[in-house]
């Protein structure tokens, strides 16, 4: 069999994590010299997704921490860790300080022994926050490529969510300065700056531009917002002279009614409601990558939005909701499922959140919020995730693991849409008798935006196609609501998606899946 063919799924959709030159970094831990040789044997012609990979090693557990600690950035991305080295459960003890200690919940973590009576498979499994276990003996070649490619597309995929969850946060900050500026003056020198902070890179380097195109009655009218062509120091506002370059590319966009994005420059163009077509421009000294493509299509969009809102003073707030459904998804789209299922569950929930007598700041928060309640996925193996059976004992465990790893992920920002989605991610499969998961609560233990979202959720994933079933029918929806009321759902959000279920049910209309 062909090393490629166990890449399994198509990696076409996916962003580059790591730079072009660069490798993943793979950690082998075990205490025999000879395990080492082999592994380097097994995996020196690896590549994936592009990369090759890039072996270190370790002899002990101690040993193993020193390398890790000094991984600030958690750029290892697995760890194939041996059980009985210096005591006969060091490598059980490492992962728990890894994930316990060292609040590393990126790197992912193979188990391997030779003695699996020291450690008993299912126990392990249980009870460590581990991907894979594998018994020395069972472990070829091809057994050790097939995790080894598992595992290193769940930690890709991890740190795209990871970056995307960063630019939410800069753009979300870019957004309110954007709001405090008083002068067009201000508005434009606010882009010139932030695209710098959004790419992460000096702003010497870029060329970037802002344009505008209104239109009256009577004629339309380019404008620049603002221009910085590789200057030190940002253009007035009223310059026109583009270069022939700049210029075609940005009349091409306009033209055309669609981003164009290429590595070597980036036009994003929107609409808004009132006619105003607006193109950012971008352009920088080394390629730009696809999740920098991504955030500054939302940055476009802010541009224009703002633009208004300095005219009338518009509250900004589809930056915000756009990105979420961007890391949505993309958790969706690796399920295999549609984008349109976190934009219905966005939908469904404001809606009952309103109903349930939520001030609407409240439920507009839970609608930003809640198309990022699967989140965690992205740590859970394609065959787990996309079985189209049911899950045995084990797999169901590793599945249970979402809601803690969505959790882990976005609680660490300061940021309130990020916070709620967080709460969302860890208590949307909790039930209201206290028999869900990760942590059986119960009743209004569960926080309301969870509560809601858990509704909004089933609701339309019983209407909708997955892998392991078709959609139901109204009816068979009804009766499951009717019987789960008071033990997996509130009782109340059930009577109040039941007494105005046309209203709910319009929201699959105006949002259907795509055909497949």
């Amino acid at each position: 069999m062909d090393d490629d063919e166990l890449v399994f799924a198509s990696d076409e959709l996916t962003e580059n994590v790591l730079s072009k030159q660069a490798k993943w970094r793979i950690l082998v831990v075990d205490d025999e010299q000879e395990i080492h040789q082999v592994t380097s044997l097994v995996m020196n012609d690896m590549v994936f997704d592009g990369h090759g990979i890039s072996l270190e090693f370790a002899s002990s557990a101690e040993e193993a921490k020193t390398i890790l600690a000094a991984d600030q950035e958690h750029d290892i991305a697995v760890a194939i860790v041996d059980v009985v080295m210096e005591s006969p459960h060091a490598g059980l003890e490492l992962v728990q300080w890894v994930r316990d200690e060292l609040k590393n919940h990126t790197i992912r973590l193979i188990l391997r022994t030779g003695q699996p009576g020291e450690a008993p498979e299912e126990s392990v499994i249980r009870n460590y926050d581990i991907n894979d276990y594998k018994n020395k003996t069972e472990l070829t070649a091809l057994r050790l490529k097939t995790s080894l490619y598992a595992t290193l597309r769940s930690y890709r995929d991890i740190r795209i969510i990871e970056r995307h969850r960063r630019g939410l946060e800069k753009i979300i900050d870019a957004t309110s300065q954007f709001i405090e500026c008083d002068t067009l003056s201000e508005f434009a020198s606010t882009i010139l700056d932030q695209i710098s902070v959004i790419l992460n890179i000096e702003s010497s380097q870029i060329v970037c531009c802002a344009v505008v195109k209104e239109y009256t009655q009577k004629r339309s009218d380019l404008k620049v917002l603002a221009a910085n062509q590789g200057a030190t120091e940002h253009l007035a506002i009223d310059q026109t002279s583009l270069t022939a370059t700049v210029d075609a590319r940005i009349a091409d966009a306009l033209q055309s009614k669609r981003n164009i994005e290429t590595e070597a420059y980036f036009v994003g163009y929107f609409t808004t409601k009132r006619g105003t077509e607006s193109v950012l421009y971008v352009e920088n000294a080394t390629p730009l990558e696809a999740v920098q493509h991504h955030l500054l299509g939302v940055f476009t969009h802010n541009i224009a939005v703002a633009h208004e809102n300095l005219k009338l003073r518009d509250v900004i707030k589809e930056s915000q909701k756009e990105l979420s459904y961007v890391i949505g998804e993309a958790v969706e789209m690796r399920s295999k499922e549609t984008g349109s299922h976190v934009k219905r569950v966005a939908k469904i929930s404001y809606l009952l959140a309103q109903k349930y007598g939520l001030t609407e700041s409240e439920a507009e928060l839970i609608k930003l919020a809640s198309p990022l309640h699967d989140v965690g996925k992205v740590g859970i193996p394609d065959h787990i995730l996309n079985k189209p059976g049911k899950h045995d004992v084990d797999e169901s465990r590793i599945m249970q693991t979402h809601p803690t790893i969505g959790y882990e992920m976005l609680n660490k920002s300061d940021n309130p849409i990020l916070q709620l989605g967080a709460h969302i991610s860890h208590e949307h499969h909790e039930r209201w008798d206290g028999k869900g998961y990760p942590r059986q609560l119960s009743g209004k233990n569960i926080h309301v935006a969870g509560r809601i979202t858990a509704v909004a959720d089933v609701f339309d994933a019983l209407g909708s196609k997955r892998c392991y079933k078709g959609p139901w029918d109204e009816d068979e929806i009804v009766e499951y609501f009717m019987q789960e009321k008071g033990r997996r759902f509130e009782p109340e959000l059930v009577d109040l998606l039941l007494a105005d279920l046309p209203s709910f049910l319009d929201i699959r209309r105006q949002f259907p899946d795509q055909p497949d």
